[in-house]
């Protein structure tokens, strides 16, 4: 006897649970979503602690991703902290502060801008990146032919751009605060009689470990969803070229508003625990 596949389909449904049927699409899509990142976290977790250890490719990975963005971070900072100063002066200089000016900018660069700023910019630069390469290898069925070649590309295309990402972006975070302070010491010397010496003895004085510490632990964060966006997005892109353009847009949209999510959190933490 024949299945009429009118009987099936209602038997298809009723297997679902009634709460998820009722849910928007979009909501369900978006659950989808996270579990599949989530089961993406876990499988990095399982296979970065498994041999072999793709060393010579972390450090490929770690040049094209930390030296590479070095110049892009450095400007940015520069501007950043040049721009800064030079807005910052004008209301200090009303109401007689004008000498906090070098202590305000560095607790601002150090705490929360210079974070942020360098991790956006990575974030758009390392992000879409990620995301196009990978995209790019998966369209062309490259990954696949790693496959079957018998090299896991998990290990060797994602673990080891996420471990890079994690550990580059704190490192390009500390130059770039100390080009946005170089370019704070300009906007002030253009106007005032400082020395350089004078400036980083205010800058120095008026910060502690409690500024530094917690900036730079969310910085790893900040390297770590950088890196898994963008590789969760590429490994995962669909849909042909179409969907390399895709992947890499989504990439730094996501990587971004995570940025800003972590740095919420990590403000929250400290206030917590007494840093501020």
């Amino acid at each position: 006897m024949e299945n009429n596949p009118a009987e099936t389909t209602p038997a298809k449904k009723q297997s679902e649970p009634i709460w998820v049927s009722v849910l928007p699409e979009e909501f369900r899509d978006f659950l989808n979503e996270v579990g599949e990142i989530v089961r993406f976290v876990m499988r990095f977790f399982r296979e970065v602690f498994m041999p072999p250890y793709e060393l010579k490719e972390i450090f490929h990975q770690s040049y094209e991703i930390g030296y590479r963005s070095l110049p892009l971070v450095a400007l940015t900072a520069f501007i950043i902290g040049l721009v800064l100063t030079l807005q910052s002066r004008p209301t200090l200089a009303r109401f007689g502060a004008e000498s906090w000016l070098p202590a305000m900018v560095g607790i601002s660069i150090i705490r929360e801008i210079g974070p942020v700023i360098v991790a956006l910019v990575c974030a758009g630069k390392i992000g879409s990146s990620i995301g196009a390469e990978l995209g790019s290898m998966k369209v062309t069925e490259q990954i696949d032919a790693m496959e079957v070649s018998g090299t896991n590309p998990f290990k060797y295309i994602v673990v080891s751009r996420i471990i890079s990402t994690t550990f580059m972006i704190p490192i390009l975070v500390i130059m770039g605060d100390a080009v946005a302070l170089i370019g704070s010491f300009i906007a002030v010397k253009l106007t005032s009689a400082i020395s350089i010496t004078l400036f980083f003895n205010q800058v120095f004085e008026s910060t502690d470990f409690s500024d530094f510490i917690p900036a730079f632990v969310k910085t790893f964060f900040f390297g770590f969803a950088i890196g898994l966006v963008g590789c969760y997005k590429g490994y995962n892109s669909k849909k042909g070229t179409e969907g390399v353009g895709e992947s890499a847009n989504s990439s730094v949209v996501i990587a971004s508003l995570l940025v800003f999510i972590i740095d919420l959190i990590a403000v929250q933490i400290t206030q917590f625990f007494g840093y501020l």
